[in-house]
C-alpha cells in the first residue's frame, strides 16, 4: 500500500523554486482536511509570507501547538498571523541556508507546518505518560481534536500507555465493507514475527470505545466507525521514534479513505473491463443466417431471414 507523505508536496515544490529564483508570489491551496494556505511576497519577491488555517486550532492552542511551532521555526513566526489566518511564517529568501542538504532540509521543516501543529496533543501525551508512569496508577486529560466538521481525533494518556481514537464516516455502506476489510488486516498483520511490536488496533461500528463514551455530542448512527490505537512506550521511547509515530498516525484517517477510494476505482475497471469481455462473447455468438429472397404471386418481394 502506498503511505502518504506528512508534508506538503505543493508547499514543498513552490519554495524549491522560490529560493531558486525568487519572483513576486501570491496563490492559495488546501491541504487535507480542509487546511487552507495562503503563499505569497506581500512586500517584495524575497520575503515570503506563509499562512495557514485549520478549524481545529483553538484547541490545538490549548495543548501547546503555539509552543511546538516556535520551538520549530524560532524567529519565522510572526506574533501577528495574517487576517483569516491561523498562524504565519515570514521567511526571508536571503538569509536561508546555503543551496545543498542543509537547505533541502529547511524547505522540508517549513512543509511539514500543518504535520507539526497537530504534534502538539500527541507530544503533550507522551509526556504526561512518562509523567504517570512512575505513580503505577491515572489517567491523563482526554484531549479532542476535532480536526473535520463530523470527526475528530481523541488522544488520552496513562500509567502503561496512550490511546488515539479516530471517528470517522463512511458515506456509503460500501466504505464500510471496504473499512473493515482494512482493518482486520491490520489486526491479522500484527500476528506476524516481523511487526509483532506494532501498535494494537481496534475497530467498532457505532458504538464508541469506553474511554470516549461519556463524551458530549458523538453520532449513534450506522455511518460511523471508531478506530482505536494503542501506544505503547515502546512507540515513544526516543525524539526519533515519537517523531515517526505521530507523523504516521495522524494521517491514518486519510491513509483509510484514499486506499479505500483506491479499492472502488479498481473493482469499477475491472467489472467494466469484465463486461466488456462478455459483450464480446456474445456477440460472437450470434448465428448468422442467410437472407433468401421470395415472391408472392402478384409479384411482391419477401426477405426472410
Amino acid at each position: 500500500m502506498i503511505l502518504l507523505e506528512p508534508h506538503n508536496v505543493i508547499l514543498q515544490t513552490t519554495l524549491a523554486e522560490k529560493f531558486a529564483k525568487p519572483s513576486s508570489l501570491d496563490v492559495q491551496f488546501v491541504d487535507y482536511d480542509g487546511v487552507r494556505f495562503h503563499l505569497s511576497t506581500p512586500d517584495r519577491k524575497t520575503v515570503l509570507l506563509l499562512s495557514m488555517s485549520i478549524r481545529c486550532w483553538d484547541e490545538l492552542a490549548k495543548y501547546g501547538a503555539a509552543d511546538v511551532l516556535r520551538r520549530e521555526y524560532g524567529p519565522l513566526v510572526k506574533d501577528q498571523p495574517e487576517p483569516e489566518y491561523n498562524v504565519s511564517l515570514e521567511i526571508d529568501l536571503e538569509q536561508a541556508p546555503p543551496e545543498g542538504d542543509e537547505r533541502d532540509a529547511f524547505i522540508k521543516s517549513i512543509a511539514l507546518l500543518k504535520r507539526n501543529a497537530l504534534a502538539a496533543p500527541f507530544e503533550l501525551a507522551f509526556k504526561t505518560q512518562k509523567q504517570l508512569e512512575g505513580s503505577g496508577s491515572g489517567a491523563g486529560e482526554l484531549m479532542q481534536i476535532h480536526y473535520r466538521d463530523e470527526e475528530a481525533i481523541y488522544v488520552q494518556a496513562s500509567h502503561d500507555r496512550v490511546t488515539v481514537i479516530f471517528s470517522t464516516v463512511f458515506r456509503e455502506e460500501t466504505d464500510r465493507i471496504f473499512g473493515k476489510v482494512f482493518l482486520q488486516e491490520f489486526v491479522d498483520a500484527r500476528r506476524l514475527p516481523t511487526i509483532q511490536n506494532a501498535p494494537q488496533v481496534l475497530y467498532s461500528n457505532r458504538d464508541p470505545p469506553l474511554e470516549i463514551r461519556g463524551v458530549p455530542g458523538l453520532r449513534d448512527t450506522e455511518d460511523i466507525g471508531y478506530v482505536t490505537f494503542v501506544l505503547f512506550p515502546r512507540h515513544f521511547a526516543n525524539a526519533g521514534v515519537a517523531s515517526s509515530t505521530i507523523s504516521h498516525i495522524q494521517l491514518f484517517r486519510d491513509y483509510l479513505h484514499y486506499h479505500i477510494k483506491c479499492s472502488k476505482a479498481y473493482m469499477h475497471s475491472r467489472m467494466r473491463h469484465r463486461v466488456s469481455e462478455f459483450q464480446k462473447v456474445l456477440n460472437r455468438a450470434k448465428a448468422e443466417t442467410a437472407a433468401t429472397e421470395r415472391k408472392t404471386a402478384s409479384g411482391r418481394t419477401l426477405l426472410s431471414r
